[in-house]
């Protein structure tokens, strides 16, 4: 391919045009649809695998409003992609919006007033009420293809604020190359893994016991549970042995005592040994249940023996899978009791008591088990209260059951043993960046207790793309999914009939029945690589981008998004989807709490942005390293925009002084006739040569730091000190000197600082040279033999001029008569480079130098009188 540039470095010299009253104001604006309109950040699809660099750019989910965190690890992304582009890499870099999943759902709901039923027929011809119904009973009730078509109308309204506000931040995203993950082409890739992944046997159903909301009605995934602590109790009572000895147990969920299978107790435990493999009879509801050995029984827990229930949590379900316990469910989808008393509970006593229960909610029901207990005084003592930790869906707001349930699930090592470790060795193709998140991936895979629940019982998604032929009597044969063609998808199940049936076969006996689940939101987000990168739709694109070189992200989604990332394309590709990992930090109020919008602490971007402008934003979030939580700083701010502010004003005086394009030095250096000149550029060629060095280790933070502090030098001291030279008073020689180091450090600061500050550097850049600076080379340390630390002496000494000055209470462009400046022998031969710039700038008829011990000082200053000062 031909070289990717746009001209910024061509031979023709651009015509110096510098305002007079340079400003950040409105350059934002101006600038997003210059860049947009010229293509600034395209991406040349005409290319190779070697020049490209690859984003996974995480989609952000598009059903609200975008927040400061936003800011901060989209705005740390998009310097590593400008960084890259400046070093000639072609960057794909693309924008996705997660539109997928419950958040859009509930949105969608409550916008237009709406609730979807599968089972309803699509109509072409719907249209939303103007004003959503006040209850939610009078919603309309439209098919998944409506529903679906609503939530891709609000959200490509909602994205069209998202879309504005990052180009406003100046992210250097290829606008083009955008995708939602609940588009057609999104729908196609997932529904195309999982087909792959049901034919390899790495996706498949199972009947088992599944973490449950019962407010959302769906399944729930591990990396979706978060604990919380709520207040409980535990209640003691009796279970009685044969000969009636009362076996104590402490639970705080006396409300699944009808639901116990067995009791458990450490093997090690002597008090409970002599009663393994024995029977016991649970009271109120008279059901024989054996006592059982395990290891994850805690003898110092309660009474040392705990009631096993199908089920109570997930170590319940632990004891049922590892014991061969009995399922004896009790609780239903919708939290309540199940109607029908089980045919385990045999006596009349028990079957009254199961009556009391039937029908109630979890809460209502132990109410009433207590009262049953009671009413026999089998309570033992007062309730113990306590606060101890329990699952909850991270979206729900009460606590999860456990259902048992036919799910279809993922493979991920959460079983497999060879597997996990394959997994975790695919970690290791990842370069994360800070280096120690890498635990939090392997801890992740080290913790898994099953596979990847991957099906959902929502309405809004990716429908998994089977259906079951039904039997004579209508049963489903789950055994044997249909599956659709390739070209087929994506396809609705709910919608579309299954291959080789017309839909009047549908539910009825030796017809058919589609699958009513959709996918779980993170096996679409899975995929991003292979939805932006073209996988199955264009391999000569994906053979381009893949594995992609990037992922950033933030540290808390490890285990959600990555993670999962890492299982598809493992399955997929048989490889790592990336090379390296960016893991971001989380930003902090001033409490030191994580900004969210649920805790309702988050800052609305557009206001900091309208207020500090976006370099000043972006200055802030780029000088927090990856990987570490932020305090949300308006200080932080306002030092960005002064320093941007500052760029615009020194640029401008340097250009005013003379320097042009064809001032700047590269090879010929000939020019360079003065020490401090040839100083300020081996300094800067160190700058050059250190940032390079942390941008290739990601480590954006210490390079703008480096740069940053290297400009304030040069506009607090060398230009200062320089001029006199600038103006012509040495004559033509020093003078070029002068303008050649002036305009080399102008030229290669601007580069230094375009992926941090891309507004105020592309002013600037337009003021004296041609196309973009965000299309230029990253700057090379140019070779000059120059005293690296000279500038840093000699500044010293105007500084001790200036503060005696300062303390005299006299303006700096008082003529200093006589100064003695005291330094090292080392140090006074640098001061004697730079003496003849020093003494203009300090306004010094004469400065002695004295060779001494110690720190560089500056004394015996001598100050002229008003009246001898010379006229202006």
């Amino acid at each position: 391919m031909a070289e990717d540039t746009q001209g910024t470095d061509t031979p023709s010299t651009a015509p110096i045009n510098v305002p007079d009253k340079p400003a950040l104001e409105g350059l934002e604006a101006a600038l997003t649809q210059r860049w947009l309109a010229e293509g600034t950040y395209k991406f040349n699809p005409d290319t190779t695998r070697e020049q490209v660099y690859s984003i996974d750019t995480p989609p952000p989910t598009a059903s609200g409003s975008l927040h400061v965190g936003h800011m901060f690890s989209f705005t740390q992304t998009d310097v590593l992609a400008r960084y890259q582009r400046m070093i000639g890499k072609n960057v794909f870099y693309p924008m996705g919006w997660d539109d997928n999943g419950l958040p859009t759902e509930r949105r969608v709901q409550n916008y237009y007033g709406v609730r979807c039923d599968p089972a309803i027929p699509y109509d072409a011809g719907y249209r939303a009420p103007a004003e959503p119904a006040k209850n939610q009973r009078d919603f309309d009730v439209v098919s998944r293809r409506n529903f679906i078509e609503l939530c891709e109308e609000l959200a490509v309204e909602d994205e069209k604020v998202f879309e504005s506000l990052f180009q406003q931040l100046g992210l250097s995203v290829d606008w083009q190359l955008t995708y939602r993950t609940i588009d057609d082409a999104s729908r196609e890739v997932s529904q195309r893994a999982f087909l792959a992944n049901l034919a390899a046997g790495d996706a498949y159903m199972a009947e088992a016991p599944t973490l449950w909301d019962i407010t959302f009605r769906t399944a729930v995934a591990q990396a979706e549970l978060e604990d919380r602590e709520v207040a409980g109790a535990y209640y003691r009572y009796p279970f009685f042995t044969e000969d009636g000895e009362k076996i104590y147990v402490e639970t705080t969920r006396p409300e699944l005592l009808a639901a116990c299978a067995a009791l458990v107790a450490n093997p090690d435990d002597e008090r409970y040994q002599p009663l393994f493999g024995k029977m016991v009879t649970s009271p109120v509801f008279g059901v024989e249940v054996e006592v059982k050995a395990h290891a994850l029984a805690k003898a110092d827990k309660g009474s040392g023996i705990a009631m096993v229930c199908t089920f109570g949590d997930l170590t319940d379900v632990t004891w049922w899978r590892e014991l061969q316990l009995p399922t004896r469910a009790i609780v239903g989808r919708d939290g309540r009791i199940v109607g029908e008393t089980p045919d385990w509970i045999t006596t009349d006593a028990g079957r009254t008591a199961y009556e009391a229960i039937a029908g109630k909610t979890v809460f209502s029901a132990k109410e009433t088990v207590v009262e049953l207990l009671a009413a026999e005084d089998l309570i033992d003592g007062e309730p113990k209260k306590i606060m101890h930790p329990v699952n909850f869906y991270e979206k729900g707001d009460k606590p999860l059951e456990v259902v048992t349930s036919r799910q279809w699930y993922y493979r991920n090592g959460g079983r497999d043993e060879e597997r996990r470790a394959r997994l975790i060795a695919r970690g290791h193709e990842i370069d994360f960046h800070p280096a120690f998140m890498r635990s939090r991936f392997e801890n992740w895979i080290s913790g898994l207790n099953g596979d990847w629940l991957v099906s959902r019982q929502r309405f809004f998604g990716v429908p998994i793309p089977v259906w079951y032929p039904l039997d004579a009597e209508g049963n489903p044969q789950y055994d044997a999914p249909i599956v659709p063609l390739d070209g087929q998808l994506p396809v609705d199940p709910a919608a579309d009939a299954a291959p080789g049936y017309d839909e009047a076969q549908r539910g009825v006996p030796g017809g058919f029945a589609g699958d009513a689940d959709i996918l779980d939101t993170w096996a679409t987000s899975s995929l991003t690589p292979q939805i932006v990168g073209g996988w199955s739709r264009d391999e000569d694109l994906f053979a381009k981008v893949f594995p992609f070189d990037l992922r950033p992200q933030g540290h808390d989604i490890i285990r959600t998004w990555l993670f999962s990332s890492v299982v598809q394309a493992d399955a997929l590709q048989h490889a790592a989807p990336w090379k390296h990992a960016a893991i971001s930090g989380w930003i902090l109020d001033p409490d030191r709490k994580k900004m969210s919008k649920s805790k309702g602490n988050v800052v609305v971007p557009t206001d900091v942005l309208d207020e500090f402008g976006s370099d000043a934003v972006r200055y802030w979030a780029t000088s927090a390293k990856l990987g570490a939580d932020t305090a949300y700083e308006i200080a932080q701010m306002k030092i960005g925009r002064r320093l941007a502010i500052k760029l615009l004003n020194a640029s401008k005086f340097v250009l005013n002084l003379g320097a042009t394009e064809n001032s700047v030095v590269s090879t010929d250096l000939s020019v360079l006739t003065n020490p401090l000149d040839r100083a300020v550029l081996a300094q800067l060629a160190d700058v050059v040569r250190q940032s390079t060095k942390a941008f290739e280790n990601y480590d954006y933070a210490r390079a703008l730091q480096i740069t940053e502090s290297f400009f304030w030098q040069f506009t607090d001291d060398y230009v200062e000190l320089i001029k006199d030279r600038a103006y012509g008073a040495a004559g033509d020689a020093e003078q070029a000197s002068v303008l050649a180091a002036l305009a080399t450090s102008l030229d290669t600061l601007l580069r230094l600082f375009a992926p941090f500050l891309p507004f105020a550097t592309e002013e600037v850049w337009g003021w004296w040279r041609n196309g973009s600076v965000h299309r230029a080379q990253w700057p090379t340390a140019v070779d000059v033999d120059g005293d690296t630390t000279l500038l840093a002496t000699v500044g010293t000494a105007l500084s001790g001029v200036r503060k005696a000055k300062s303390e005299a209470k006299v303006k700096q462009r008082t003529e200093v008569l006589s100064a003695t400046i005291t330094a090292s022998e080392s140090l006074t031969t640098q001061l004697k480079a730079g003496l003849g710039d020093l003494k203009a700038a300090s306004n010094a008829r004469e400065l002695t130098l004295v060779a001494g011990d110690g720190e560089l000082t500056v004394s015996d200053v001598v100050l002229a009188a008003p009246e001898d000062q010379p006229k202006a």
